[in-house]
């Protein structure tokens, strides 16, 4: 199972990648990063995207509608509790941004954010294989 660094090297060679990180949420801290930053500050770069995350996972109106996870009436902290959101797509003239959530057997606070040029890259491939990447991530 690989950790963040292979990940992150495996999310580069996505057709199309600028960049990559790994994200905790909470603290808007990069727990790693390859390539570039939007505005060449991979810092900044997770404070800014930890705070769309934030938004979004707290958010009552993107909360679960069915059954299954939060809305089933589990307590909040609960071990292995999935967000409420699975990825947030934002899209500009020239890239796109993919932030996965990461789903792990404790509370996970944390998110891959991949950037793509929008001319070279795919961004259904590029959603898929970071499903699959972050769901082999290995924190610790």
């Amino acid at each position: 199972m690989p950790g963040i660094d292979e990940s992150l090297l495996e999310a580069m060679r996505l057709p199309g990648a600028r960049g990559a990180s790994v994200v905790d949420w909470i603290s808007g801290l990069a727990l790693g990063a390859v390539g570039d930053a939007p505005g060449g500050d991979a810092e900044a770069t997770a404070a800014e995207t930890a705070e769309l995350a934030r938004l979004a996972t707290e958010s009552g109106a993107l909360a679960l509608t069915g059954g299954g996870g939060a809305s089933d009436g589990e307590p909040g902290g609960e071990s292995g509790k999935e967000p409420p959101v699975e990825d947030l797509i934002i899209t500009n003239a020239d890239s796109y941004h993919l932030l996965r959530f990461v789903t792990t057997t404790f509370d996970s606070t944390v998110f891959v954010h991949l950037w793509l040029d929008r001319g070279e890259g795919n961004l259904a491939l590029a959603r898929i294989r970071l499903a699959e990447m972050a769901d082999r991530l290995v924190l610790g």
